[in-house]
């Protein structure tokens, strides 16, 4: 062999194991100047101090001494605060990112402890985590098995998400949607709580990020549905609920929430009074749309808990939503108008129509005008082929408009006595016996319907 070639042959070698050595360093070098450069802009000038000054800050001084004056600051916090100067700074921002990316998993879990310190105190840090990329590897901790670990990453991930839109992004980029725990009767209160809050807080990128990521994984509304189910936590519970009302803003997806069993979820947790406005608030989003009103009909909760919520009286917003959704449900189906009437709405839209709010008010009357006008159909002739048609004129004909004249002042009747018994029951004051002769005595024609 020609020595030469074995010569240039080793070099190469030589030089191709080197060659990691130096990109390394090169990698180092850069990720280095970005925190100097970062650091450099949050240093302040400091104040020239005139030798006239000096002297009367301090006798030591003399007029001709061009030292300058440094005001003592604390130290750095080895606990992640960052009470020092820029240089402190700068060495736990190193420290901090180096083992995020490169320490074991008890100082991964520290410095990410440290981030969420820094963050707190500094907005410009969560600009800074962009291009350190912190931020997939706070997520790569989520998958961890460890007690207590995915906690921290996600307490982190919070505290950058929070005002920065380009973070959520790159959170949902890193896959947080695949990552999220399986086995949620593991997880504790406080955890369930934490990924609540984090997918709440990504939803907010509903018209983007958010909305594709979610249509590609089928496991986030299971798990918002699974700790709803699972836990008792007031707060938890309403940030699934505001959850879900963002992902059903988008009509795509309406197909995976009524799969997943979201309109039952849903009518459950709206008969609670302290999450009714949200859940019926997301039941609105869904029933205007086709699968959600075919689910809402085949539900044995509908339209006995709807109507239910319009007699709660300290509750108006949930009267109005519930109003809304029982308008659709009746538009164009004598069926569901039907399981209405044999439920008792009749008089509980009455009510709603003397003593609701004035948008309630105006749904409760428009439902009332379809009821009665869907007993005028029922009593009068209408256009189109028919069986057994009788002239109008003829006795039999004349019987059923009088029996159906009595019917409906029979109903109207006992409607009011029962709002007549409401009212006289909630005055403070006056003669309830005038105030209920003076109802009997009003004709049927005043009512709005």
């Amino acid at each position: 062999m020609n020595p030469s070639s074995s010569s240039s042959s080793s070099s190469s070698s030589s030089s191709s194991a080197q060659t990691p050595i130096w990109v390394y360093s090169y990698v180092k070098l850069r990720f280095f100047n970005r925190i100097r450069r970062f650091l450099r802009s949050k240093t302040p000038k400091k104040p020239y101090v005139s030798p006239t000054e000096s002297i009367a800050i301090s006798p030591n001084i003399t007029p001709t001494s061009n030292e300058a004056i440094h005001v003592a600051e604390p130290d750095c916090d080895c606990t992640g605060g960052i009470g020092g100067g820029a240089d402190e700074f700068a060495a736990a921002l190193r420290r901090t990112v180096k083992k995020l990316h490169f320490g074991s998993w008890e100082e991964k879990e520290m410095a990410a402890k440290v981030i969420v310190n820094m963050a707190k105190e500094d907005v410009k840090v969560k600009t800074l985590m962009v291009e350190l990329r912190v931020v997939p590897a706070l997520v790569s901790m989520v998958t961890s098995d460890a007690v207590g670990r995915p906690e921290v990453a996600v307490e982190a991930l919070l505290e950058l998400a929070k005002g920065s839109f380009e973070n959520k992004a790159l959170m949902v980029e890193a896959g947080i949607l695949h990552k999220l725990p399986s086995n949620i009767q593991a997880m504790d209160e406080s955890a369930k709580h934490d990924f609540a809050k984090l997918l709440l807080s990504l939803s907010s990128l509903i018209n983007s990020h958010f909305t594709i990521a979610l249509q590609a994984n089928e496991s986030v509304i299971p798990f918002l549905l699974g700790i709803l189910e699972l836990t008792s936590n007031f707060e938890t519970q309403r940030c699934c609920l505001e959850t879900l009302y963002n992902i059903s803003i988008v009509l795509e997806n309406v197909g995976p929430l009524v799969s997943n069993g979201v309109v039952q979820t849903l009518l459950r947790m709206s008969s609670s009074k302290g999450h009714s406005d949200r859940a019926l608030a997301a039941l609105g989003n869904l029933v205007v749309t086709s699968q959600g009103k075919r689910a809402m009909e085949s539900s044995p909760m509908v339209p006995d808990s709807l109507i239910e919520i319009m007699t709660w009286e300290d509750k108006p917003k949930s009267i109005e939503l519930s109003a809304y959704i029982l308008m659709i449900l009746a538009h164009q189906s004598s069926e569901q108008r039907e399981k209405m009437a044999k439920s008792g709405i009749v008089a509980v839209l009455l009510e709603v129509g003397l003593l609701g709010s004035p948008l309630a008010q105006k749904r409760a009357l428009k439902l009332l005008q379809w009821f009665k006008n869907e007993k005028q159909a029922k009593m009068y002739p209408h256009s189109g082929p028919q069986t057994g048609r009788i002239v109008i004129g003829s006795p039999v004909n004349q019987r059923e408009v009088q029996e159906g004249r009595k019917m409906m002042k029979n109903l109207v009747k006992q409607s009011l006595y029962k709002n007549l018994e409401l009212i006289t029951g909630r005055a403070s004051a006056g003669d309830s016996a005038k105030l209920k002769n003076l109802v009997i005595s009003t004709s049927s024609k005043s009512l709005p319907f």
